[in-house]
């Protein structure tokens, strides 16, 4: 819980649609906003999907503007891509970013944005606020039920030089509109479905015993902890249960709003250098280290694990408080794994003898700063191994 005499900010986008059909209002929306070229920045596998045509094609009705297409973001956007995408930007006189999908493509229109509005290279604005212009306008059309990247201030970008996932936090890449409409999450494969879930229920977690928690925060992370609780399975099960796409997508804005204004912890900080290390899918890494990571922190808040226990369903009356707090990591445990989620690290190729490198970048990673225990070195390399 955040001390009373100390001053928190809230940081959520100025307009968000939700609901089944949201995206068609993007028309109206862009004619609010300005846009006269807007630069759409998606990946392969969106076009390929057919939904890059669907949102040119109801852009140009809506508006009679012809948007330029930059679909070469990949999962865990580089800093290549971002500098491509601002050549694509500049080449073209585009005026306003729209993103279409997951977190990839909103974080790397994020940081087209920076580049583009403050100049210099990605790599200049790692860490906190580091940029002094606003981004052009800005609308983020989501397509997973996982990051927030569509409504947060993070912005997550690989510098290939490093293989280090550069951790980007600055108001100023908050999307002016986000667009959650869940029949856009309805073409989802289970697999990606899990792992977006699972991430989501990683930033709620991480929020709720973030060491600057707030009882907004509080609020937005216990719901969606219940909401991915009970949602998630299904939402895998039958990619076209409406009901459960709609209320995964209510999750994922939760935590997302919990996390943006609560920040994360070591769960993120270790799962960036996993991400950057081998290119491997963040969500993924997120639910795999996260039992791992909170069995460390749990003599830290007790109680707030026994809260995390209780919002996941679990009947812990009668029990002592440690008990009741176990009861938290199980029900973590039983949910990644009933959704297919691998068991380990190993499966995902990670070495042992990379572990100390990637627990190094982990201990410099602006997510970890407000993670509710300290882990030193060797702590982080042991919840590695532990996880493999």
């Amino acid at each position: 819980m955040a001390l009373a005499d100390q001053v928190y900010g809230f940081f959520i986008p100025t307009v968000t649609l939700m609901g089944i059909g949201a995206h068609k209002e993007l028309g109206a929306r862009i004619k609010t906003l300005g846009g006269k070229k807007p630069l759409l920045v998606t990946d392969k596998g969106i076009t390929k999907s057919g939904l890059t045509d669907k949102i040119r094609d109801l852009i140009k009705k809506d508006t009679g503007i012809d948007i330029v297409v930059y679909d070469e973001t990949i999962p865990n956007p580089t800093d290549k891509n971002v500098h491509d995408g601002v050549d694509v930007f500049k080449s073209n006189n585009c005026d306003m970013i729209i993103t279409l999908g997951g977190g990839s493509p909103h974080d790397c229109g994020k940081g087209i944005g920076l580049v583009v509005s403050n100049g210099g290279k990605i790599h200049d604005f790692e860490g906190i606020d580091k940029s002094k212009k606003a981004m052009p306008p800005f609308i983020a059309i989501n397509t997973t039920a996982g990051t927030a990247s569509e409504m947060t201030r993070f912005c997550i970008i690989t510098d290939t030089s490093r293989k280090v996932k550069m951790a980007i936090v600055d108001w100023r890449v908050t999307p002016a509109l986000a667009i959650n409409d869940p029949l856009l999450m309805a073409g989802m494969p289970p697999a990606l479905t899990a792992s977006t879930g699972m991430d989501a229920l990683t930033h709620a977690v991480e929020a709720y015993v973030s060491t600057i928690a707030t009882p907004v925060t509080d609020a937005c992370a216990l719901m969606a902890m219940e909401l991915i609780s009970k949602n998630l399975r299904a939402a895998v099960a039958n990619g076209a249960d409406m009901e459960a796409r709609d209320k995964m997508a209510y999750a994922e804005y939760l935590a997302g709003m919990a996390f943006n204004n609560a920040s994360l912890g070591h769960v993120h900080a270790m799962a960036h250098q996993l991400g950057g290390f081998y290119d491997l899918p963040h969500g993924v890494c997120n639910a795999i280290l996260l039992p791992h990571v909170q069995k460390f922190n749990m003599i830290a808040k007790v109680d707030r694990f026994v809260d995390i226990a209780k919002a996941m369903g679990e009947v812990v009356e009668g029990m002592s408080k440690r008990a009741a707090a176990e009861l938290a990591l199980s029900a973590i445990k039983t949910l990644s794994t009933d959704v297919g989620i691998p068991s380990g690290l190993k499966e995902l190729g990670v070495k042992e003898k990379d572990l100390k490198t990637m627990a190094e970048n982990a201990q410099k990673d602006a997510c970890g700063f407000t993670n509710p225990r300290c882990p030193s070195l060797d702590d982080v390399i042991n919840i590695y191994k532990a996880a493999l």
